[in-house]
């Protein structure tokens, strides 16, 4: 048997493999015992002998130095979405093989989507905070001429894991499908379904924009205050991503006056202090980084990496390996 060790928080083992997937485990891989929270729960006899760790949340980043402990290692199943700042370039320099559970983890961030999209198209948001305070149904209702999901205009802004299972789940709901992504090709747009456009249309066309771009040195920031300006009255921002794609206060002068709405599942700090004015708008969805795998859902992601360690173990090729080259359009 492979010598092995878990490598993440505690807590996680339990909520990420049920008991049937653990028993897999424990006929794949000579584990070692408990969970390692940090590199000071390992021996330096463990480290020498591992040979695949299975990572995740929580889990110290595998440097250059730990990785010179660990002679042995052929490879790093990871549990979570993205790896990039979990692991050096060293490991991928030595031929190790890296895996990650991304797959199973862009499922709920998309359900949760296209809720979110259906939600700000029927202008719940503005339509809930204003039925707190009257009885008079049928004028509210009559407020939002625009109000609907019929013949809709919905901006991706990139073609992502997560933005493709968006893109899948809402073109059989009737809406009109723009993406921004530099490297989306047309014949791959149209297997999607989107109309790929510039970043400007995106913006000035789409009631609701939706983030799905990983986090780079050529994002960051990328959505800031002409491209805010461009949305059409009463649109909808959803940030599902990272923080670091939006200028958040270029935004909040826009919330601020009524003109856009927002959803947000990741802030910039995060959470953000309860006195921050982001939380005291009415037209402001905030929620705590829950778009992602979640209770229930953790047992997807690992179900995902025993499938993977099954497939080293058997000398297969991985399903869903983490290349050297996709580390810069990584989110």
């Amino acid at each position: 048997m492979i010598p092995a060790a878990l490598l993440m928080r505690a807590d996680l083992p339990d909520q990420l493999f049920s008991p049937a997937d653990r028993a897999r485990l424990d006929r794949l891989l000579a584990l070692a015992p408990g969970t390692w929270t940090s590199w000071a729960d390992a021996s330096p006899a463990a480290l020498r002998r591992t040979e695949l760790l299975v990572t995740g949340w929580g889990c110290p980043r595998v440097g250059a130095a730990e990785l010179a402990g660990l002679p042995r290692l052929r490879a790093v199943v990871h549990t979570g979405g993205s790896v990039k700042d979990l692991l050096d370039p060293a490991v991928w320099a030595r031929g190790i093989r890296v895996t990650s559970s991304a797959r199973a983890n862009a499922v709920p961030v998309a359900d949760y989507t296209v809720a979110m999209v259906l939600l700000a198209g029927k202008n719940v948001l503005a339509a809930a905070a204003r039925y707190r305070h009257t009885l008079d149904r049928r004028a509210l209702l009559t407020g939002y001429p625009e109000t609907g999901n019929a013949d809709r205009t919905v901006g991706l802004l990139g073609a992502s894991r997560v933005g493709r299972l968006v893109a899948a789940r809402l073109s059989g709901l009737g809406f009109r499908l723009l993406c921004h992504d530099p490297y989306l090709d047309a014949d791959d747009a149209r297997r999607l379904g989107v109309r790929p456009v510039s970043l400007n249309r995106l913006f000035a066309e789409a009631s609701i924009v939706s983030l799905h771009a990983p986090l780079t040195p050529d994002t960051a920031g990328m959505v800031g205050a002409a491209e805010l300006a461009l949305m059409p009255d009463g649109g909808t921002l959803i940030n599902t991503a990272r923080a670091g794609l939006l200028d958040q206060d270029a935004l909040l002068v826009h919330l601020r006056s009524g003109r856009l709405s927002a959803v947000l599942d990741v802030t910039d700090p995060e959470p953000l202090p309860l006195d921050h004015p982001l939380r005291e708008l009415p037209n402001v969805l905030i929620t705590p980084h829950v778009a992602g795998a979640q209770g229930t859902e953790l047992r997807r992601l690992g179900d995902q990496a025993v499938q993977e360690v099954e497939r080293f173990v058997d000398g297969r090729p991985p399903a869903d390996p983490v290349p050297a080259e996709q580390l810069p359009f990584l989110a």
